[in-house]
């Protein structure tokens, strides 16, 4: 199995405030600890998601963490958005122009999709329809991955 972990996923995992935090933390717990197959996410997650963490917190510290925690972890393999991707994800935001995903969205999808990556780990719906998502553990310990594409 190979899991895209998508911004909400991470940012979550730090926030405890956030709706999703118990789920995201037992996402990325199952993914780090290796029991999930390879984890990859990317470079414009990277930013949008450190970019997300000073927005809303205005604290360098956390941002750093968050940051450090995903750069520097030997089981997420950080993908990086060359020209193929780029021009794939220009199709793709095109393509489903009515979806309102942003372009980094349409980055993680090509992405997913060239590298033949099982599922994405999200909170958006955006991406059914299009990739498999999972967003709970629950979808993981029972194997059912309702939101197929």
């Amino acid at each position: 199995m190979s899991l895209f972990v998508d911004t909400g996923i991470f940012f979550a995992a730090f926030s405890k405030n956030d709706t999703h935090h118990v789920e995201a933390v037992g996402l990325l717990e199952c993914a780090l600890l290796g029991k999930c197959g390879a984890i990859y996410s990317s470079d414009y997650i990277f930013d949008e998601t450190v970019t997300l963490a000073r927005v809303r917190t205005h604290n360098y510290e956390i941002t750093s963490k968050i940051g450090d925690m995903i750069k520097n972890s030997s089981r997420i393999r950080l993908l990086r958005v060359d020209e193929d991707i780029f021009n794939k994800a220009w199709d793709i935001f095109g393509k489903y122009h009515n979806k309102e995903l942003s372009f980094t969205d349409c980055t993680s999808i090509a992405l997913v999709k060239t590298q033949k990556i099982d599922m994405i780990f999200s909170f958006d719906l955006h991406f059914d329809g299009i990739l498999n998502r999972i967003n709970s553990v629950h979808d993981l310990s029972t194997g059912v991955h309702p939101k197929k594409s």
